[in-house]
């Protein structure tokens, strides 16, 4: 395994670019399928489902020719176990959902899930803007380890891991390369 240049540590790449690349493709003819015609908004979980909410919407433009809302949303005061995940106050990013989500059946998007807190936590803060027709999850990948009773609709890899590992998801945006990588959780970096 080569050395993860962020953490040090030894990973094993799962996705490249082109893996990345045709991922979202296929989720993006699949939120399509799924919807049809009623209208849908994307929310990108702050940091890496941004991102990822950008590319979709791209997609299914360049496709089928609809423009797709896209919003963000911070989860970081949501959290049930802040506490336990950090010493430090969280970095916090601004949301931002500007269409109305209560006419939209709204897709969060994410990196990776995990323990289904993170969406928990989405879910709630999106019910601040207000009460959407239907809620559906979109990831890149889907870890296991659930410790809440949440399922993605839509799965671009299903990497089952150890608790002894993490999984990095690298976007060109953020991070300057598109990949996913499994590291020892002992010398990964958060995100």
């Amino acid at each position: 395994m080569p050395d993860d240049p962020i953490s040090g540590s030894a990973s094993k790449v799962v996705f490249d670019r082109a893996d990345l690349s045709r991922t979202v493709i296929r989720i993006a003819h699949e939120i399509v399928e799924k919807n049809g015609d009623r209208p849908f908004a994307l929310v990108g979980i702050h940091r890496r489902g941004v991102p990822v909410a950008r590319r979709l919407a791209a997609q299914i433009a360049d496709f089928d020719g609809r423009a797709i809302p896209v919003g963000e949303i911070d989860i970081s005061f949501y959290r049930d176990d802040i506490g336990q995940l950090r010493e430090s106050a969280p970095v916090v990013h601004s949301s931002s959902i500007d269409f109305s989500i209560d006419e939209h059946v709204i897709v969060l998007v994410d990196d990776v899930l995990y323990t289904g807190r993170t969406v928990r936590a989405a879910i709630d803060a999106l019910f601040d803007f207000g009460r959407p027709p239907a809620v559906q999850l979109a990831v890149l990948a889907d870890r296991g380890h659930r410790e809440l009773p949440i399922r993605p609709d839509f799965v671009g890899k299903n990497l089952p891991t150890s608790s002894d590992e993490r999984v990095n998801v690298r976007v060109e945006e953020l991070d300057g390369v598109d990949e996913i990588a499994i590291v020892p959780t002992t010398q990964a970096v958060s995100n």
